[in-house]
Order: C-alpha cells, then sequence, then structure tokens
C-alpha cells in the first residue's frame, strides 16, 4: 500500500492535472471521469459474475472474464454517447439556465437509451453473444437510465461548484480592487482640489485679451472638478460623462484645429441613465492620439449611444489612421483599464474592429442600472 501511494505521489509530481486538454476540460477531471467509468465497469462485471455462479455450470473465473467483455462494450458505448450529450450542454448551450437544460433532459436521456440499447444489441448479436431478453429487458433501460441521470446530475453539481468557485475569487478580487481604489481616492483628492484653486488663480491672472486662454483653463478647471466627484461615485448619469467628454474634446479642437471634428448622437430619454464615471474619455482620448493624430488631414470622431433590451450600447468610432487591432488589445493603457473596468463590474468585454474605410471601432454594453 506505502508503495502505491509513493507511486502515486511521484506521478501526480510529473503530470499536470490542471493541464486543458479540449473545451476547457482538464487533465484531471477527465481522469476522474475516467476512474469513475473503470470502477462502474469492474464492479458491475464483478456483481453480475457473482450473481450468476449461484445458478450457472460455469466457474467465477469463467463468468468474470466473459462479463468483463461484455461489459467493456456496455461502458464504451455509454462513454461515447456521453460526449456529445456533455458537449450539448455544457458548450453548445452553457448559456441557457438550469431549468431548461432539466427539461431538455427528459428527451436526451430517452434518446441516450435509445441508442445504447440498440448499439449495445446490435454488436452483441454480431459477435455471436446473448443479451437479455423478455421481461429482463427492463434492466436494460433501468440501469444505463440511471447512470445517465448520475453522471449528467455529477456534472450539473461540478459545474455548480466551479461557478461558485469564480465568483467567489471574483468578489475577492473586487473587495480587493475597492480597497485600493479608495485608497487612490482619498490620496488623488487632494491633488485636484490643488490643481482645481490653482487653476482658478492662473485664469484670475490672465488678461483679458487672452480671453481664449482663460476660457481653456476654465475648461480644464471644469475637467479636474469632474474627476474629483468620480473619484467618490461608482455611477453618474449620461449627461454628466458626456458634457465632461464634450469639454475634452473641445480642448483637443483648440489644439488640432479643422483637422478635428465630432460628432455625438444619443436620445434624450438616455441621458439620466447611470453609468460609470470616466468610462468614454479614454476610448476618446484613444481614438485622438492614435487614430486623428498621427493623419495630416485629421478625421472624426463619433459617439453613438443606444438603448437595445435592457443594455446601454456604446459606439465610440474615428476616421483616423487605424490601429492593429490583434497587437493593440489589451495594450493601450486607457483601453485596458476601460477594459477591466467593463468585465469586473458587468463581465462585459470591450471591442474592436477595423471601422471602413479607415479609423477604429470600439463597442461596449452595459446593463442598464435600476
Amino acid at each position: 500500500m506505502v508503495v502505491i501511494v509513493e507511486f502515486y505521489k511521484k506521478l501526480s509530481m510529473k503530470i499536470n492535472w490542471q493541464k486543458h486538454i479540449i473545451w476547457g476540460i482538464k487533465l484531471g477531471e477527465l481522469a476522474a471521469f475516467l476512474a469513475v467509468y473503470l470502477f462502474l465497469y469492474l464492479f458491475y462485471s464483478l456483481t453480475l459474475a457473482i450473481n450468476e455462479s449461484a445458478y450457472v455450470n460455469l466457474t467465477f473465473k469463467q463468468l468474470f472474464k466473459n462479463y468483463l467483455t461484455s461489459q467493456a462494450i456496455d461502458y464504451t458505448l455509454k462513454f461515447i454517447l456521453t460526449i456529445p450529450l456533455w458537449y450539448l450542454y455544457f458548450i453548445a448551450l452553457k448559456n441557457w439556465s438550469l431549468p431548461k437544460k432539466l427539461f431538455l433532459h427528459n428527451f436526451t436521456a430517452f434518446l441516450f437509451v435509445l441508442c445504447w440499447i440498440k448499439s449495445y444489441y446490435l454488436i452483441l448479436e454480431s459477435l455471436g453473444r446473448g443479451h437479455l431478453r423478455g421481461t429482463s429487458q427492463i434492466w436494460d433501460i433501468y440501469i444505463p437510465a440511471l447512470i445517465y441521470i448520475v453522471q449528467f446530475g455529477f456534472f450539473h453539481a461540478y459545474q455548480y461548484h466551479l461557478e461558485v468557485k469564480r465568483q467567489k475569487a471574483l468578489e475577492a478580487e473586487l473587495r480587493q480592487a475597492n480597497l485600493e481604489s479608495e485608497l487612490s481616492a482619498i490620496k488623488a483628492q487632494l491633488n485636484p482640489h490643488f490643481l482645481y484653486n490653482v487653476f482658478n488663480t492662473i485664469s484670475a491672472s490672465v488678461p483679458p485679451e487672452m480671453e481664449s486662454t482663460r476660457e481653456m483653463i476654465a475648461k480644464l478647471a471644469d475637467m479636474f472638478r469632474y474627476q474629483l466627484k468620480a473619484s467618490k461615485e461608482d455611477f453618474v448619469n449620461i449627461r454628466d460623462e458626456l458634457t465632461f467628454t464634450d469639454k475634452y474634446l473641445a480642448l483637443e479642437k483648440d489644439r488640432f484645429g479643422s483637422r478635428l471634428q465630432t460628432q455625438i448622437e444619443v436620445e434624450d430619454s438616455l441621458l439620466e441613465e447611470r453609468i460609470p464615471p470616466m468610462i468614454l474619455q479614454p476610448i476618446v482620448e484613444n481614438a485622438i492620439k492614435h487614430g486623428i493624430s498621427p493623419k495630416i488631414e485629421g478625421g472624426t470622431v463619433s459617439i453613438n449611444i443606444k438603448k437595445k433590451d435592457d443594455f446601454l450600447c456604446f459606439e465610440i468610432i474615428d476616421t483616423g489612421a487605424g490601429l492593429d487591432v490583434s497587437k493593440e488589445k489589451g495594450h493601450g493603457i486607457g483601453l485596458t483599464n476601460t477594459q477591466l473596468r467593463l468585465e469586473k463590474m458587468f463581465g462585459e468585454p470591450l471591442n474592436l474592429s477595423p471601422n471602413i474605410p479607415s479609423g477604429l471601432k470600439v463597442w461596449f454594453k452595459i446593463p442598464i442600472q435600476a
């Protein structure tokens, strides 16, 4: 026994049980499933041999050998039939609710048993071996149906366990991120207050003939005021977020002149909807920096906000130089931070694609807040 335990420990050290093989299945999970099947196969063969040895003129060894052969066919068929059904429920229909899946199981369980019986009997008859007949065939319905229920019950329970584990890990991440965010916000509040007061002082000292400069300083001061507000709140309305973004665009227009054109399309009925603060400006800044700035003739940055079902859908499109989407996604600071916020808060991705004929399109969606 000690030798077996030591062998298992050495084997475990050499094999990466967490390695994903296919469809997100880990090596350890597949090994556990096959081990259960092997146990059922051997245990059932042994049970049948012991049961039949009491009234058949064959030795236990002969009976056990015969059942090992027939049950090998039996459990191999069950394993093969399980694969497409597992794929159906946990890959193809993974977003279905559990009640819907349980309802569908009524039909797939029937198909599982029917396909197993037809295939099993056909193989045994082709090999010249017998199978249950008459009323005894009820066992060839009961056993496969029981195995179907047990194994898919285990699969759903295991999926639920993984989902709970993932949710707990995500909650721990969010708590840590929230703590770090609160500490950062406390530290950051001093700088905006200081800079806001400095901007007002500088603005007051600007001569009257430099009114455009005074307006730029005022816009910049308003932006810092909004950033200070954003550091204290989880959600703001779209109206405030667009006002902030529009002031940023106004400052950029002062720099780019006619090279930068902007368009904002949003229905008035959506302006009071709640969204995370500072969710648009980093994407717009990215569009100007990497899209509009490199082009001599400049381009247009468009912001479109629409409602679809229970989501607010955002599109930020530029007609600039465009980006290599495969390289850019996840590397730019603004895009990376926005992507992480969307994933952590809503489980939604930040999508990038080329804009035709030129530029970049960034889009995402946020659930409407109650």
